[in-house]
């Protein structure tokens, strides 16, 4: 029987995790194209898809968490204490972008008075009742965090290259898809 050594993520973090950032790559491709087209059945049906993958984020978010408490991640690569400290707080940051960006979106939609029907037969409850200067704020708070969730990304991404092309330290092939039996 082949075991992942526990130098590994399990192979169902690892799938958390890719398709965590497939959809949110989607989302963020749709959020950048919808934005600036006018009002037209294709811009819906973009704002729909949009909102679908939010609550897809969501929820995958809350199995990783869940995951990760019933499977605790290996243990890190050797580093220096400040790149530790920096790798727990920027996995913390993101951890909790992938709840708040949704609901920061959800929350607008809500203000906006659009209810969200989850792959269009899910109805979700709107948090709020329909205001359009909450709306417009919420907005505003929404493309931040989505701004900050990039920033964020960025530094993983970039640590990430860091340790597997300078450091060779193995960090990166630990969350890679294994090859081979």
């Amino acid at each position: 029987m082949n075991t992942v050594p526990e130098t590994h993520y399990s192979a169902t973090a690892k799938w958390l995790h890719w398709l965590t950032l497939l959809l949110m790559l989607g989302g963020y491709t749709l959020g950048f194209i919808m934005a600036d087209l006018p009002v037209s059945p294709t811009r819906l049906k973009m704002f729909v898809s949009h909102k679908w993958i939010g609550v897809t984020v969501f929820l995958l978010s809350l199995i990783r968490v869940l995951w990760r408490l019933a499977v605790p991640p290996p243990q890190p690569v050797a580093m220096p204490a400040w790149q530790r400290l920096a790798s727990e707080y920027t996995h913390r940051a993101i951890y909790l972008m992938l709840f708040l960006l949704p609901l920061s979106g959800w929350l607008m939609s809500s203000a906006h008075g659009f209810q969200t029907v989850y792959l269009g037969v899910l109805p979700i409850p709107d948090l709020l009742h329909k205001d359009k200067a909450l709306a417009e704020t919420l907005e505003e708070v929404h493309e931040s965090f989505a701004l900050l969730m990039l920033a964020l990304l960025a530094v993983h991404v970039a640590a990430a290259l860091k340790h597997h092309l300078i450091d060779h330290d193995g960090s990166l092939r630990r969350m890679l898809p294994r090859r081979g039996a």
